[in-house]
């Protein structure tokens, strides 16, 4: 699952510690694989997608409100852009609702690959909705991801989950949409506002879905259901954790463990291997997108350096 965007680093960060930055943002990538895991084992057990997203938010709330009381306030809800919020929240949301359906059916390995196509997305959204420049080098990049994409899914007759293929790109676009809403709204709302807002409205669209079908869980299903709320949560303050010591050049390439840990997972528990196309395809979409962060932080680096 894409996390939700981290809060603002503070102007008074601490020197960089790369090893630390490294050690939170892999940690975050645990939490969010198991989070996956967490979805698609309560999935299994009956729990409709919707009352997934409910607890999912609703007791993500726990670990976010403890760290919006420790540090920025409360005063950080205020904002000025509720109809950029409720843009950010209604395609974020519509990503998380596809991404949680996909783990249902496809192997948790493969529907976490997918979502490495993301970066591709939202590069190609930037060009055509926020009107940025896209050189060559990066259009090339995102055609040699999509042809990683077309890698893992795979496309010979028989060998296609069309349902969770379909489900787990549309995640991957929703998630690029919601970062280029972000974008858009970034200017004058803080990170934990948007997470806050997020966060709510995820809460409210799941409850709002679970009263056309609420199944009530038994006690251990209930259980992982709160877990994955939590995790959930921590998993978001541990990326945020890591940027606060270390940039985002050095932590960002090591979201794709999050790899390692849903294989790990998926064998453990049920006893999945991923297949060498999913591995093939996912080394090449991850390459693109490492090429997309380098070309991106050369870009930032020029225009920090023309705004002096």
């Amino acid at each position: 699952m894409t996390p939700e965007p981290t809060p603002d680093l503070p102007a008074d960060r601490p020197p960089d510690r790369a090893a630390l930055g490294i050690a939170y943002r892999i940690a975050a990538m645990a939490c969010m694989a198991c989070l996956s895991a967490l979805v698609k084992w309560t999935g299994s057990r009956g729990v409709p997608v919707f009352e997934i997203v409910f607890f999912r938010n609703a007791f993500a709330f726990v670990p976010l409100g403890l760290y919006i009381w420790r540090t920025t306030g409360w005063t950080v809800i205020k904002t000025r852009r509720p109809l950029g919020h409720l843009t950010r929240a209604t395609v974020g949301l519509a990503s998380m609702v596809c991404g949680f359906s996909a783990v249902q059916h496809l192997p948790l390995t493969d529907s976490v690959a997918f979502q490495f196509a993301s970066p591709l997305f939202m590069t190609a959204f930037s060009a055509v909705i926020l009107s940025e420049h896209v050189g060559r080098h990066r259009w090339a990049a995102v055609l040699v991801g999509f042809l990683g994409v077309l890698i893992m899914v795979r496309p010979q007759p028989g060998h296609m989950n069309v349902v969770g293929v379909s489900l787990a790109l549309a995640s991957a676009v929703g998630a690029a949409g919601a970062m280029v809403a972000i974008r858009q709204i970034v200017d004058t709302e803080k990170g934990p506002t948007i997470v806050f807002y997020f966060t709510l409205g995820g809460a409210v669209v799941g409850l709002v879905g679970s009263l056309f079908h609420w199944v009530t869980p038994d006690p251990k299903t209930l259980a992982f259901l709160i877990l994955a709320g939590l995790i959930g949560g921590v998993g978001q303050l541990l990326l945020t954790q890591a940027l606060t010591v270390a940039p985002v050049g050095v932590v960002a390439p090591f979201d794709y463990s999050q790899l390692i840990w849903a294989a790990g997972l998926g064998y453990l528990v049920w006893g999945e291997t991923p297949h060498p196309a999913t591995v093939a395809g996912a080394l090449v979409v991850a390459a693109s997108g490492l090429y997309i962060l380098h070309r991106e932080l050369i870009r930032f680096r020029l225009d920090q350096k023309a705004v002096r």
